[in-house]
């Protein structure tokens, strides 16, 4: 039976961190589809050369890859510090507030369901060794699991990397044509169908229907397109 619980943990650990990830190049992705895309659209409503559409393309990859994975670097720091300050706070008040906290660990094992006799016990076990104590009341008074410290990192060039790689999607036409209506054409198709699959398997890791999460993705990145071409034929006009 042990062998089987310690098999275990490291597999949800895993999942976790896989998780996290997968969080990452969602957000990461799905900006980086979307937002060149309709920047794309819109130059491609005011201008015909490509290059400029090129240029200002990867401008805004670049710019938008760096934002968003300073973004998720910040995120994650604030995760960072957020847990270091209560685990602070929590080995304070086992040095200085000790009998407040054994009430609330007792108040734990009575939730839990626990007799009278066993919340003593296992009280006055987790007590005796406050790593282990602030470590259970971080996790199961205030619930809060200690981050990955090198999560910030992580998640910025996840996030950073995705998004470049979402953006370069629909401004890859624009550098092999030289007609911007016709780049645009392509990029649109090739765009959507991208938007389709990423929003099918977004879907499918968050649990809701991933037929109708593909066509909501698709239509958020096609309407993004639409109204910035739309306005810039106005202006143009």
């Amino acid at each position: 039976m042990d062998t089987h619980l310690h098999h275990d943990l490291p597999h949800n650990e895993e999942h976790l961190k896989s998780s996290d990830a997968l969080r990452d190049i969602v957000i990461g992705m799905s900006d980086g589809l979307t937002v060149p895309f309709a920047l794309a659209a819109g130059l491609s409503g005011a201008v015909d050369s490509t290059s400029i559409i090129v240029i200002a393309g990867i401008a805004e990859v670049a710019a938008g890859s760096i934002a968003m994975g300073l973004g998720g670097y910040l995120a994650g720091k604030t995760e960072q510090d957020h847990y270091n300050s209560e685990q602070k706070r929590e080995y304070y008040e086992v040095e200085n507030l000790r009998h407040r906290e054994i009430e609330e660990t007792k108040e734990f094992f009575a939730n839990i369901g626990l007799s009278k006799e066993l919340q003593e016990r296992a009280t006055e076990e987790i007590s005796q060794d406050k790593k282990q104590w602030v470590d259970f009341m971080m996790k199961y008074e205030l619930g809060l699991e200690k981050p990955d410290p090198r999560r910030a990192t992580k998640s910025a060039l996840n996030i950073g990397l995705s998004y470049v790689v979402g953006g370069l999607v629909p401004l890859s036409p624009y550098f092999f044509m030289d007609s911007s209506t016709e780049a645009l054409k392509i990029s649109l198709v090739v765009t959507l169908i991208c938007l389709f699959v990423f929003g099918y398997f977004k879907s499918k890791i968050t649990g809701i229907n991933p037929w109708i999460g593909a066509v909501r993705v698709m239509l958020i990145g096609a309407l993004a397109a639409g109204a910035a071409f739309g306005v810039a034929k106005l202006f143009e006009g």
